[in-house]
């Protein structure tokens, strides 16, 4: 990597890619399990942090794997991780982000089947007690066993293309990690053991050096190239599944329509009066006060109720039939049908038309005052 630029920069991108597409689907997984088991709705707060986490932690191990181990011409023209310390640098990281996706993955799974496994009993047992009265306590218990059901059953609905594709992209990247660390330990072991390379030495030395005769030889020694070329393929494919199972025609608009406005000036409506700026800006912004000649060209809104005229000793009184015609009759009030109530009038006095003769119960009668009054 440090004499060739293009091994250097396919190498950084392998890297990066590879840790990329599982720290996504860890995020992914760990997106869902949030809302099917905890009901946690992801805010902006939430968008942000996944966007800083998403791209942030595969550059930081992307760039601790170049520091340290580095990349170079591994198998063909493809460059990728050496040996020396990449376990430690960057498959183990790898790997847990991978296994943590995949437990997540289970638990959620587990918690869908638990809660359709408990409203399905819950159904059984009230189909089964249907002609007696079910209690309060099993009617409750049963309704929120539907209502976590249907609950999940919306959500797998929503997310289920990013469980598969979270899933086939940990196990792509679990391949991955798991083909090329048995191809660094097995060269290791040829290195601590060199006679297990002894006939692939020797049929070099007889054919003059050229490898691709003694490839026979080398069986034993390295992983066979159909399972690095499927590794390479599985990966390279993560971004067409991706695009399959997420991706929809609107984004296609929205990303020009997003791509233009940066570009493109704004078009803000304007009036016919605002273009007209003939006569000078400053006299429609009105930011000098205006002259005294400008009151008199400016016509006053109507009143949109005129009082009535007084001239003089003299007003304007309305006839009848204009007063019938500006002020309507008063609405008939109807009875509704099941109806107990009707309108009353108000009551003459505080005591009077009671209903009732205090004389008939025990009620102390009001006493009469002296100036006529009733006491209280």
């Amino acid at each position: 990597m440090h004499s060739d630029l293009t091994c250097a920069f396919s190498g950084a991108c392998l890297l990066i890619g590879g840790f990329a597409a599982i720290s996504w689907g860890f995020l992914r997984s760990l997106s869902i399990h949030l809302q099917i088991c905890w009901q946690v709705v992801p805010g902006r707060k939430i968008f942000w942090s996944s966007l800083l986490a998403g791209w942030g932690i595969p550059i930081l191990f992307g760039s601790i794997a170049l520091a340290r181990t580095g990349v170079s011409y591994r198998f063909g023209d493809t460059c990728h991780i050496n040996h020396d310390k990449a376990v430690q640098v960057y498959w183990g990281p790898l790997l847990a982000f991978a296994a943590v996706s995949t437990v997540l993955q289970f638990v959620t799974l587990g918690y869908c089947i638990r809660v359709y496994i408990r409203a399905l009993f819950k159904d059984d047992s009230k189909s089964q007690n249907s002609s007696s009265l079910p209690s309060y306590n099993g009617s409750v218990r049963t309704v929120t066993a539907k209502q976590a059901y249907r609950r999940v059953q919306k959500a797998i609905a929503v997310q289920w293309r990013g469980i598969v594709v979270v899933i086939i992209i940990i196990v792509n990247v679990v391949f991955l990690a798991v083909v090329f660390v048995s191809m660094d330990n097995t060269e290791t072991a040829v290195m601590h053991n060199l006679s297990r390379a002894q006939p692939w030495l020797s049929c070099l030395v007889v054919n003059g050096g050229d490898k691709n005769a003694c490839l026979y030889k080398v069986q034993d020694l390295a992983t066979p190239e159909p399972t690095v070329m499927a590794v390479l393929i599985l990966m390279s494919l993560n971004g067409i599944w991706t695009v399959l199972f997420l991706g929809r025609a609107s984004m296609i608009p929205a990303w020009i329509e997003l791509i233009r406005k940066r570009f493109t000036r704004s078009h803000d409506f304007v009036s016919v009066d605002a273009k007209d700026i003939s006569a000078g800006p400053r006299q429609y912004e009105m930011i000098t006060s205006p002259s005294k000649t400008a009151y008199a060209t400016v016509k006053m809104p109507e009143a949109a109720v005129t009082s009535p005229s007084i001239d003089g000793d003299t007003i304007a009184v309305l006839s009848p039939e204009s007063q019938q015609d500006q002020f309507p009759k008063d609405a008939k009030y109807v009875s509704p049908t099941m109806s107990f109530s009707t309108p009353r009038p108000p009551s003459s006095g505080r005591h009077q038309d009671r209903g009732w003769d205090p004389a008939s119960t025990y009620a102390q009668p009001f006493p009469p005052s002296t100036d006529g009054s009733r006491m209280i």
